[in-house]
């Protein structure tokens, strides 16, 4: 089918600068029980094509699920006229940009793929775990999942570009309810955050077998615990608490559409501006935050964006100090800045824009007993369960599953409710504590919004436990 489409699309090319096809072929099953009651196993494929067309200056696109000869010729008629509404009427001359046409491909590493294992064997294991949960009639709910998804993109350009990329991600999901009288607890999975690009082998090294159980009694320990104290001390947060944290205190303020003022009337604004880049210092010299788009099981890992550019690691912040956006080409022709190869879409009938991918705490030196030695007074929080943060992306207040005293470098009471805020313009300066590679972990997102309209795209946070001095944290009910 891809010869024959190639085929097609070189016969329907307008007489235009600069013209591509991205194909996107979608394959998804998802298997859940609830309780103990299992759900109809979901199984479903979704494909098709989106033109893009530049000339003279204008930009049009045009998708349709109709890969026929006709279907692309109408699509890429389509593309060509809003090209032409759109010449000297964009906030940036398109035909400043040298659009690539590269060559390559780029396929997940995969060592047990979904489809090797049969259905009723994946079935087993959801069953084993959600059999494990309800441990105590206290639990009154609870949720395993596992879902496979694969994705295979052809890129295609007028100049002779031709990319073939495929990924395979798998997403597990362990969600665990207590409760007695008016109090509820929470238990996940790492907040959710354990989805990864590869096979049925992740859930080996992410120890999903036993977790049920695990979650189920740690839901029970938090009804009985106290609420999380109230007042000013360091805050260690594990890596499932870190990758929230990264994600928008530091991922959406850099995205460079969002900088120069494309996502302000839907997701908000960014409190950096331009002239940031080079100057600003954004953490503490123990932060490092990388683009790195070469991590086999982290969920954005590929050689090519969606719009050809090559995908190589980049630091954005280095010692604290602010270097890099989050910008594609045509962000960066338009700021006039350098970026990373993060112009992405969710599917064939959504153009791309500048998307976090990889964003990465890089390791430091201490290791976990370090982290937790270092604090006099303070509190461990693990697993996201609440967020909120402002237009700009900089005040903050995020909540927690687990929380964890520690009292003069040693861990003691288990806490309820813990909650911390801040304003990421000073957050990340005291950030006093950055473990080692033995408390650091690759988890990731499946559901990151932003764009008109909305498109929610994977998004891979890998990042290692941190300490952070003098944060404002308080309990809740």
């Amino acid at each position: 089918m891809y010869e024959v489409l190639k085929q097609h699309f070189h016969q329907v090319i307008p007489n235009v600068d600069f013209c591509s096809l991205r194909l996107v072929e979608t394959h998804l099953e998802s298997l859940q029980i609830r309780k103990d009651i299992l759900e109809p196993p979901f199984k479903s494929k979704n494909m098709g094509v989106m033109i893009t067309v530049v000339d003279r200056g204008g930009l049009g696109y045009a998708a349709t699920s109709d890969l026929s000869l006709s279907g692309l010729q109408q699509a890429a008629q389509r593309a060509w006229y809003w090209a032409q509404q759109t010449q000297g009427k964009m906030v940036f001359d398109c035909s400043q940009i040298n659009f690539p046409s590269p060559q390559g491909n780029y396929p997940s590493f995969v060592q047990q793929p979904w489809d090797s294992e049969s259905l009723s064997s994946k079935l087993d294991r959801v069953r084993t775990e959600a059999k494990q949960c309800p441990i105590d009639d206290k639990i009154v709910h609870w949720q395993v999942s596992l879902k496979g998804i694969q994705v295979q993109q052809l890129y295609l350009t007028s100049a002779g570009g031709e990319l073939y990329q495929s990924h395979d991600y798998l997403v597990p999901i362990i969600k665990v309810l207590a409760n007695q009288g008016v109090n509820t607890q929470i238990r996940t999975l790492g907040g959710h955050g354990y989805a990864r690009q590869g096979g049925l082998e992740q859930l080996e090294l992410i120890g999903f077998s036993g977790k049920g159980r695990e979650l189920a009694e740690e839901s029970l320990q938090l009804l009985s615990a106290p609420n999380c104290p109230t007042g000013r001390m360091d805050v260690l947060l594990a890596p499932d608490q870190m990758i929230l944290q990264v994600h928008e205190s530091i991922g959406h303020p850099l995205e460079l559409d969002r900088i120069l003022g494309d996502e302000r009337n839907y997701a908000g604004t960014s409190f950096v501006t331009l002239d940031m880049f080079g100057t600003y210092q954004y953490g503490s010299e123990l932060l490092n935050v990388t683009y790195d788009p070469s991590i086999p099981e982290e969920l954005s890992s590929y050689h090519f964006d969606d719009e050809g550019l090559l995908a190589e690691k980049t630091y954005l912040i280095r010692q604290g100090l602010l270097k890099v956006p989050l910008g594609g080409l045509i962000s960066q022709a338009r700021a006039g800045l350098p970026g990373v190869a993060n112009s992405r879409a969710t599917n064939w009938n959504r153009p791309p824009i500048d998307r976090m991918a990889n964003l990465n705490v890089e390791p430091g030196e201490s290791c976990w007993e370090d982290l937790v030695g270092s604090i006099e007074h303070g509190v461990l929080m693990r697993s996201n369960k609440s967020w909120s943060i402002d237009d700009s992306r900089n005040k903050f207040q995020f909540g927690c599953e687990w929380g964890q005293l520690i009292e003069k470098g040693q861990l003691s009471t288990v806490v309820k409710n813990p909650n911390y805020r801040g304003i990421s313009a000073t957050f990340w300066r005291s950030l006093k504590g950055v473990g080692n590679v033995s408390t650091h972990e690759v988890l990731g997102v499946t559901n990151c919004g932003k764009g008109e309209p909305n498109q929610a795209v994977r998004v891979g946070h890998a990042s290692p436990a941190c300490v952070f001095a003098g944060v404002d944290v308080f309990g809740g009910v």
